[in-house]
């Protein structure tokens, strides 16, 4: 298969690209490197700079394709709720993009990094597909209308749709922002010896899956004929920040001090994702929380040596 990834210069890209060349296919990555790298894009990949919002300037590079891996967003809950402009131009404009420019190229697959911000503060856990969907951050909004976009499109322009609400993905290469990046900041941080900011009491929880398993996820039966479907992507296990401080304590054999301070607005108290749906499809996270932060915490350790 030709596929397009858009974003995969970043962190998930980083690890979504390299399965998707392992398995064989051909790739075309698109990213405009406004938070992506470079050298992050695997060696034998085409790579485009350009933004999905200006598909005029690129897309006649990219020639015919069979999907479209859409990882390109805005990342940021507080920055959602400073600029919901720009998060509705990015992650809800931008996808309406993508998913035009993937029916313009011959496109018969679309796979949508969604998240589970999209559900809200729902008191019955785990989270189900299913379920009530009440984002209380512009950012889980619109990636929810996101979702509902990449459905309906599938159903009108003979395409199959998948959306893949991802959990709180963690590991190398992680940029110390954004949904998820609570991992990153805490392995930079004792990595250079710097306290720990907790937002809130850390009573919190969260779902945290490895990105080596979501870029499995987003490969996961590429290419195989199947309903247009939104599958939540996590270990189903519930974790609270502290608990996750204590394991890295444990892994980077620091003390792992840390200071609380005021909640982050639109944060989420308690999330983590029922994996049923997602077991049905086929997939099932194969990274243990300790092996995947320990992974995470060598990458940031080696970093910091690497600055001195």
């Amino acid at each position: 298969m030709r596929i397009l990834v858009t974003g995969g210069a970043g962190f998930i890209g980083s690890h979504v690209c390299p399965s998707i060349m392992a398995q064989g296919h051909q790739l075309v990555v698109l990213d405009n490197l406004s938070s992506g790298r470079r050298d992050f894009v695997p060696q034998g990949a085409t790579f485009i700079e350009g933004d999905i919002l200006a598909p005029h300037a690129w897309q006649k590079q990219v020639g015919h394709i069979d999907a479209v891996i859409h990882l390109a967003a805005q990342i940021s809950v507080p920055l959602s709720e400073s600029d919901p402009g720009n998060d509705l131009h990015t992650n809800l404009a931008g996808t309406l993009k993508m998913l035009e420019v993937a029916t313009q190229l011959g496109a018969k697959e679309f796979r949508l990094a969604s998240s589970a911000a999209v559900y809200g503060d729902v008191a019955e856990l785990p989270l189900q597909e299913s379920g009530p969907a009440h984002p209380i951050s512009f950012y889980g909004l619109n990636k929810w209308a996101a979702e509902q976009y990449v459905m309906h499109w599938a159903e009108t322009h003979d395409l199959t749709g998948i959306a893949l609400r991802l959990a709180n993905v963690y590991g190398p290469r992680q940029r110390t922002a954004g949904e998820g990046g609570v991992v990153a900041l805490f392995c930079e941080a004792l990595a250079q010896d710097r306290p720990l900011s907790v937002h809130g009491d850390g009573s919190q929880t969260r779902d945290f899956i490895a990105a080596s398993d979501v870029a499995q996820a987003f490969t996961h039966r590429l290419g195989t004929p199947g309903p247009s479907a939104i599958y939540n992507v996590s270990t189903g296990t519930r974790i609270s920040v502290l608990e996750l401080i204590d394991k890295l304590r444990q892994v980077s054999e620091q003390p792992g001090r840390y200071v609380m301070t005021e909640p982050r607005p639109g944060d989420i108290h308690d999330s983590v994702l029922s994996i049923d749906q997602a077991q049905k499809w086929g997939f099932h996270a194969r990274t243990d929380l300790t092996r995947g932060l320990d992974e995470t915490w060598q990458y940031f350790k080696e970093m910091g040596q690497n600055r001195q």
